[in-house]
């Protein structure tokens, strides 16, 4: 059973990134031709960065995990995600990943913005990545394997701390956590 609801998440987050990908394109008219190719930029950079996050479904729950063959646990998953996507490191646990980028109001979350979670009983404790339509992918914990969640279902909307936008060009600044 676990396995036929990870191929659902599966299909359902590639169906509403997608959605929200394509919702978000801009009016193209010819004055605008410079702000479309960052827009462009930014969309090709989210749906490699998505597609990779989707690519380790599956994959095993390790605490201290950082490898698809041996498992990954939330953070460690994360930076082989932004490394493979975008070629930079990220710090190692969620709560320094916390720091990164710019902070994001939960209305205005977009797909690949980091989705931070109090899941131990202290803040910025879990992180996924968030892929649009309330979902977000994650290495959630012992016994459990990358999957897609909804982030509206009570467990994670009582936990949830905040997120961040870590775009490419932007993964050295640091700002105040929250």
């Amino acid at each position: 059973m676990p396995i036929k609801k990870t191929i659902i998440g599966f299909f359902v987050a590639i169906a509403s990134t997608g959605a929200v990908l394509a919702s978000e394109l801009p009016n193209r008219g010819t004055d605008e031709a410079s702000a479309t190719s960052v827009f462009e930029r930014y969309t090709d950079s989210v749906r490699t960065l998505v597609d990779r996050s989707l690519n380790f479904l599956g994959v095993p729950y390790r605490m201290g995990g950082t490898s698809p063959l041996t498992g990954f646990d939330c953070s460690g998953f994360v930076g082989k995600v932004f490394a493979d996507a975008f070629g930079f490191g990220m710090p190692r646990t969620a709560a320094e990943m916390a720091q990164m980028g710019e902070k994001v109001s939960l209305t205005e979350l977009k797909p690949g913005d980091l989705v931070f979670f109090n899941t131990m009983r202290r803040t910025f404790s879990h992180v996924g990545i968030y892929l649009g339509n309330n979902q977000f992918v994650h290495a959630p914990s012992t016994g459990g394997v990358v999957r897609v969640e909804d982030m509206r279902i009570s467990y994670w909307a009582a936990r949830y701390d905040g997120a961040r936008r870590v775009l490419p060009g932007t993964q050295s600044r640091q700002t105040q956590a929250n």
